[in-house]
Formats: structure tokens, C-alpha cells, sequence
């Protein structure tokens, strides 16, 4: 598990990127072999654990996600075998649909979008040509996965598609142009799921279960609008579906991923009648359902639970091994004990792994 590791992604709020060493050095000693990533998001903890030798599940409800780990995890193909189609895509001719007329922009347009209008043209083109092409599943998720990495790289936001800039970014005057992903092929046994975690992790067992959740914000005047994945990454949605859904607001969101459609228990900010945050309680039927050897958890310092009510979570279920703290400003990692130290303290941008061995 020395080898080097090369992951690839999107631009993604709360992305693990910087953090998998730290992951892959917390777990490296444990007797395992098969791991569930259990909110894979753009998959690169997936990824990296691919490539570190282990038998990887990799679960997410997106859409995207499932296309991401269909080509980073189970595809088998040389890339050149891609590469034809992608050339083929890069040469069409790109023509007005559903993406121009709902995302594409000029210059002088009133409304906000994401991408300028000679791009959302190839996309229109390329998205309905890849249905054309009638490929397997595998095959068609390394395409659409090139055109949203593709399409990541000429946005004009600031990392998400819940709003857009006033002012075009410079990267979106770039022209789309997609390329094959540097997925690495794998000897593993790997699992590509699409669902609710409680659903994916229901008979199922794992040496291990890495844990990220999308947790709510414990900052109050935090409206929940602002912490709904659907929300942020709607087109992807749309890219991966086709599906030329109903949309509404200013960024033109689709339907389904209202607020009141599209939460997750994880993204809950209300409290229960016992006075708890529902997030928090979703957070302990979670460790208590896993059905694993170790759990491997993330929390983020700006996240609803307190250091208490993590503790109690935990010791509930099994014994807390290990606590590493990984400040990002520093840049160092340190492995701590439990003490009264308040995890949900002033300071910023500081990342909790969580490792602990169930009963």
C-alpha cells in the first residue's frame, strides 16, 4: 500500500481529497480486506482504497456518484477502447437543447449561468449522442464521468450550482473538451451501490465502514437550503439522467431536488421532541446498524454533534480506538485521547477521524 496514489474528481464541498492519506495510514495496520465507503460523493476515498489493495463497496444516493464508481471502480477496458468514443464526442458539432436554453449564457444575458453558451451547445450534443451510442453500462458511465469532469472545468460558479457568478469565471471561456478519466484498474472485488445507507448496509458485512456523512452545520442562522447535496450538484443530475426535468428558481434547480424532497436525515438541522438534533440521532442508529469489524468515522468540526454526544455514540456500540485530529491550516495530523477538549471549539477547517471497533 506504499504505491502512489492518483485519484480524480470534481470540485466538491466537503471533499476528502486532502485527507486519504490520513485515512489510508489510520487503517493500514487493521486486519481487513473489504471496505464499504458508505458516502462515496465523487468516490476518490473509493478510489484510493482501490488502489491500496482492498475490496471496496462504494454507496452514495447520487446519481453521479454511481456513475463515478462504475468507472473508477469496475471498469476493466483499455483506455484507448474510451478513447475512440472520446474523440468522437470532442468532434460533434454542438446544437441548441434542454442545457442551452436552461444553463447556457452570453455576455450580455441577464440571467446567471453556469457555462457559456458555445459550451452547454456541446453539451446538449455529446449528452444525447453518448444514448446514441447504446453502450453498456460500464461504457457509458466512463462517458457521461468525462463530461462532467469536463463541464467541472468550464463553470462559472464557486464550486457548486445552488448560484452562479455575476461575472463569467475565467476558466469558463475555456472550450469543453473531454478527456478519458484516469481511472486505475484494480485486482479487487469491488461494488458499485446507489442508495440509502441504511438500505446498502442492511445483511451485508464489512471489515470496515468509512463513514463522511453529510451532517448539518451547527452554526444556527444556517439555513437548511445551504446544506442539501441535491441542491448543489442538480446538474450533474441532470447530465447523468437526461431526463430534461421540471425546474424552478434562479439557478434552476431541478424539482426533485427541493429541500422538501430532497433532505437527508444527515442534513437534518431540526431537533427531536427529546431535544436532540435528528442528524445526531441519525449518526447512532447508523453506527448501531453497521454490521463491521471497524468503523472508520469523519466528522468536521462545524458539524451538530458535540464531543459528548459522539463519545456516548461510540462507547455505545463498541470501544473508540483512536482519535486523529487533522488541522488543514498546519497541515499535521496528531492522535489524541479522549479529554474535555471541545471538538466543536473556534477553531477552522479541522477534519476528526473516529476509528472504533464494534462490540
Amino acid at each position: 500500500m506504499s504505491k502512489k496514489i492518483k485519484t480524480e474528481g470534481i470540485k466538491y464541498i466537503g471533499s476528502k481529497l486532502k485527507i486519504i492519506p490520513y485515512i489510508l495510514e489510520t487503517i493500514k495496520e487493521l486486519p481487513i480486506k473489504t471496505v464499504l465507503d458508505g458516502f462515496s460523493g465523487t468516490t476518490r476515498v473509493s478510489q484510493a482504497l482501490a488502489q491500496s489493495g482492498y475490496d471496496v463497496t462504494s454507496n452514495d444516493i447520487s446519481e453521479w456518484s454511481y456513475v463515478f464508481g462504475n468507472t473508477f471502480l469496475l471498469a476493466k477496458k483499455d483506455k484507448t477502447y474510451y478513447q475512440k468514443y472520446i474523440d468522437h464526442l470532442n468532434e460533434l458539432e454542438g446544437y441548441e437543447g434542454w442545457f442551452t436554453k436552461n444553463y447556457g449564457g452570453h455576455d450580455n444575458n441577464v440571467r446567471k449561468n453556469p457555462y457559456q453558451y458555445k459550451n452547454t451547445l456541446k453539451l446538449d450534443a455529446i449528452r444525447n449522442e453518448i444514448d446514441r451510442l447504446n453502450l453498456d453500462e460500464i461504457d457509458k458511465s466512463v462517458l457521461i464521468t468525462s463530461l462532467i469532469f469536463a463541464l467541472d472545468k468550464v463553470d462559472s460558479t464557486i464550486g457548486h450550482y445552488a448560484a452562479y457568478l455575476s461575472n463569467w469565471s475565467p476558466r469558463s471561456y475555456n472550450d469543453l473538451y473531454l478527456k478519458v478519466p484516469n481511472f486505475v484498474p484494480t485486482s479487487g472485488n469491488h461494488t458499485v451501490l446507489k442508495g440509502d445507507i441504511f438500505d446498502s448496509i442492511k445483511d451485508r458485512y464489512f471489515d470496515l465502514a468509512y463513514y463522511d456523512p453529510p451532517y448539518g452545520s451547527n452554526n444556527e442562522k444556517m439555513p437548511p437550503s445551504r446544506v442539501r447535496y441535491a441542491s448543489y450538484y442538480h446538474i450533474y443530475t441532470s447530465v447523468v439522467l437526461n431526463d430534461k426535468p421540471d425546474i424552478f428558481g434562479k439557478a434552476n434547480r431541478r424539482e426533485d431536488s427541493r429541500d422538501t424532497t430532497s433532505s437527508s436525515v444527515f442534513e437534518e438541522y431540526k431537533k427531536n421532541e427529546e431535544g436532540h438534533f435528528i442528524a445526531t440521532e441519525a449518526i447512532r442508529k447508523l453506527i448501531q446498524e453497521t454490521n463491521a469489524k471497524f468503523i472508520l468515522f469523519s466528522y468536521s468540526n462545524g458539524g451538530r454533534a458535540t464531543e459528548q454526544e459522539l463519545k456516548n455514540i461510540f462507547n455505545e456500540s463498541g470501544e473508540l480506538l483512536k482519535i486523529v485530529k487533522i488541522d488543514y491550516k498546519k497541515n499535521v495530523m496528531s492522535t489524541m485521547t479522549w479529554t474535555n477538549e471541545w471538538l466543536n471549539g473556534d477553531e477552522k477547517n479541522v477534519e476528526f477521524l473516529f476509528l472504533i471497533k464494534k462490540k
